[in-house]
């Protein structure tokens, strides 16, 4: 290990970010395929003044190795409890299964939706207790198309 230094920062562009990730993916394509695709799915309203539509809010995700992890969904306190958030699943779901995703996969804090996600069909699988402090975060997921064994494998 000559010559060897370490760097903490707390400042990182994305060209250093992929001086450490490239290799990785690179690495894990030797055991399975790379095929990293993102998804948005915006919700817009018209601007009352303007009338130019503008985002509101949506869904960040991606699917890789099979699975869809579902980032981030929000929606504005107005538009909860509307049946607009099971919309928005019901698209990431259909959009899973167009790309042959058999799982989708999402974490939440105690303080945020997973009542929400639990209703979709999402089922605790880790939890980390007292993360952020006094408060727990949730992992969940959901399984698509057949049923699957615990290995993953179809029945």
């Amino acid at each position: 290990m000559s010559d060897v230094s370490i760097r903490m920062t707390d400042s990182v562009e994305e060209s250093e970010k992929a001086l450490i990730l490239d290799p990785l993916v690179k690495y894990n394509e030797k055991f399975v395929a790379s095929d990293y695709k993102p998804l948005a799915i915006f919700v817009s309203e018209k601007d009352a003044e303007t009338g130019a539509e503008k985002v509101v809010g949506g869904v960040w995700a991606a699917s890789y190795y099979g699975g869809m992890f579902l980032d981030v969904l929000f929606l504005p306190e107005k538009l909860r409890r509307t049946g607009l958030g099971t919309r928005l699943m019901v698209q990431l779901e259909e959009e899973a299964v167009r790309r042959g995703c058999h799982l989708i996969w999402v974490d939440t804090f105690s303080f945020q939706a997973r009542g929400f996600y639990e209703k979709q069909g999402f089922s605790v699988f880790g939890t980390i207790e007292d993360f952020p402090r006094g408060e727990s975060r949730y992992f969940l997921v959901k399984r698509l198309g057949k049923s699957l064994g615990p290995t993953g494998v179809a029945r």
